[in-house]
C-alpha cells in the first residue's frame, strides 16, 4: 500500500470522547509519527489522549475534562509509559487549572496543590508523574506575583516546554542507542517504549527506528508482556506500523531465541533508575536481564535523564505498583482462565539490579558499570541547567 493511500475516516463526538470509527491502517514511519498520543486542547478545554487500551483493534481519542477522568485514565493505562505519563500530568493540571476561577494567588494555589497530589497518586512507580508535576508547581510560583491570566499562561507554556524536551531527549537516545548496534542485528524488546510511550520516536525503539530510517534491516522480537500485553497489542503494533520486521514472542521464549543466536542486544525502557543504576520497569524485565547475562548478549536500558532518581539509593527502595488480580485471571480472555478465589500476585514492575544492566543510555550519552558517579553528574547537571 503507498504511503499516499489515504483512506476515509470519520471522527465522532460522543459525551466528549473521539472515537474513531474506521481507518484503514497505512504501514509507513510517517504514518506511526502522525499518531499523537498525548495533547492539550485548550479550546475543548480538554486532555486529548489516544486510549492505548483500546489498541491495535481501533484508534480511539478521549477528551477528558476534569482531574477524575485523567486520573483514572493515567491509572488505568489509557496513556501509558512513563514520559508520556509525566507529559500527560503536565497538560492535565494545566487544563484543570484553566478553569480555575479565584480572585487571589493563594487560592489559586491551594487548588493546584490538590489537584497536583491527586494525579500523583496514579501510578506510584513512574518518576517523570512526579518530575512534571514538580515542574509545573516551580513554575507556577516563579510568576506568583503576577495576576491570574500569567499563572495560567505559565502553567501551559511549562507543559509544552516538557512535551517539547521529550521529544528533543527520545530522539538523542535513539542517536546514542543506534551507536551501540550494527546492521542486521537481532534484537529483543521487553514491555512497550517506543513511540506510544512518549511524546516521539520512544526509549527502547528509538534506535529501532533510526536504523529503520538509515537501512539498518533490524529483526526484532517483542516479547507479549503479561499480564497487559503491552508488547503484543503496542510494540508489535507501531513497529509493524513502521514497517520493522518484527517477530511477536511469548514471554517465556525468549530463552530460546536467544539460545538460537537470533538476539545481539537486548533494548528495554525504565520507569525509575535508582543512584546506584538498579533499574524499575515492566514486571518481567528482570528475568530478561538474567536471561542476557546468561547468553553472553548485551542488556541496554534507555530512558530519559528524567527517569534518573538521585533520592533512591537502590532498587529495594523502589516502590512497586501491584494492580488488580483480574489483570491475571481473566483480563483479555473470553472466559475466566483461572479458579474463583485463586491467590494472585500482580506486581506491575520489578527491579532489574545494576550488576545486570550493560549499560545505561540516556539523552546525555552512555553510562558503563558501575554507573553512580555518571547518573550523578548527568542529573546535577540537568537540575542546574
Amino acid at each position: 500500500m503507498r504511503d499516499d493511500e489515504i483512506i476515509s475516516s470519520r471522527l465522532e463526538r460522543d459525551a466528549g470522547h473521539f472515537l474513531l470509527i474506521s481507518r484503514k491502517t497505512i504501514f509507513s514511519m510517517g504514518n506511526l509519527f502522525t499518531m499523537v498520543t498525548v495533547r492539550a486542547d485548550y479550546e475543548q478545554g480538554a486532555l486529548v489522549i489516544l486510549d492505548q487500551t483500546q489498541l491495535p483493534n481501533q484508534e480511539v481519542y478521549l477528551a477528558l475534562k476534569t482531574a477524575e477522568e485523567i486520573w483514572e485514565a493515567i491509572y488505568s493505562l489509557k496513556v501509558r509509559g512513563a514520559p508520556a505519563i509525566g507529559v500527560a500530568a503536565a497538560y492535565g493540571i494545566s487544563v484543570c487549572m484553566q478553569k480555575v476561577v479565584v480572585a487571589g494567588f493563594e487560592e489559586f494555589y491551594r487548588k493546584f496543590v490538590k489537584i497536583k497530589a491527586y494525579l500523583a497518586s496514579s501510578r506510584p512507580t513512574a518518576v517523570n508523574l512526579f518530575m512534571a508535576l514538580d515542574r509545573m508547581e516551580v513554575r507556577l510560583l516563579r510568576h506568583q506575583k503576577e495576576d491570574v491570566k500569567a499563572w495560567k499562561q505559565a502553567l501551559r507554556e511549562e507543559a509544552e516546554a516538557i512535551r517539547a524536551e521529550d521529544a528533543g531527549a527520545c530522539r538523542r537516545i535513539g542517536e546514542w542507542g543506534l551507536s551501540l548496534l550494527k546492521p542486521g542485528m537481532g534484537l529483543l524488546t521487553h514491555c512497550n517504549a517506543g513511540h506510544l510511550a512518549v511524546s516521539e520516536y520512544g526509549t527502547a525503539l528509538a534506535p529501532i527506528y533510526l536504523g529503520q530510517e538509515r537501512g539498518y534491516g533490524f529483526s526484532v522480537f517483542a516479547d507479549e508482556t503479561r499480564p497487559l500485553l503491552q508488547g503484543a497489542r503496542l510494540t508489535a503494533f507501531e513497529l509493524q506500523k513502521a514497517g520493522v520486521d518484527v517477530t511477536l514472542i511469548c514471554d517465556n521464549m525468549a530463552s530460546s531465541v536467544m539460545k538460537q543466536g537470533r538476539v545481539q542486544a537486548v533494548l528495554v525502557g525504565c520507569d525509575r533508575v535508582a543512584a546506584n543504576g538498579d533499574t524499575a520497569n515492566k514486571i518481567g524485565t528482570s528475568g530478561v536481564a538474567v536471561l542476557a547475562k546468561y547468553y553472553g548478549i548485551p542488556f541496554y536500558v534507555l530512558g530519559p535523564i528524567s527517569t534518573i532518581d538521585l533520592g533512591c539509593p537502590a532498587g529495594e527502595q523502589i516502590q512497586i505498583e501491584e494492580r488488580a488480580h483480574e489483570e491475571v485471571t481473566e483480563k483479555w480472555y473470553t472466559r475466566r482462565m483461572a479458579p474463583e478465589r485463586v491467590n494472585v500476585y500482580n506486581p506491575a514492575f520489578d527491579v532489574t539490579s545494576a550488576d545486570l544492566i550493560t549499560a545505561i543510555i540516556t539523552e546525555k550519552g552512555i553510562a558503563y558499570p558501575p554507573f553512580e558517579e555518571t547518573l550523578r553528574e548527568w542529573k546535577m547537571k540537568d537540575i542546574l541547567t
